[in-house]
């Protein structure tokens, strides 16, 4: 059986951490996303002020199963 999946980078940023930057995007994106099933972090970064982490910085793919396509055969 194929699914058809659909792959959406996305950005986000945290002042507590780098979890908390992958949380956050997973909330903002299932506000108008459903059926989200993984997240890849492609990049970490933080931004620094006076020798200090002043955010944490994801670059991050989804990836979601779009509605209608389980047991899609090919």
């Amino acid at each position: 059986m194929a699914k058809v999946i659909k792959v959406i980078e996305l950005l986000s940023e945290s002042p507590k951490s780098w979890e908390d930057a992958a949380q956050s995007s997973i909330r903002e994106a299932s506000r108008t996303l459903r059926n989200i099933r993984s997240l890849y972090v492609k990049e970490m970064t933080a931004a620094v002020e006076n020798g200090r982490i002043t955010s944490y910085r994801l670059n991050s793919k989804v990836t979601l199963e779009l509605e209608g396509t389980r047991g899609v055969k090919k």
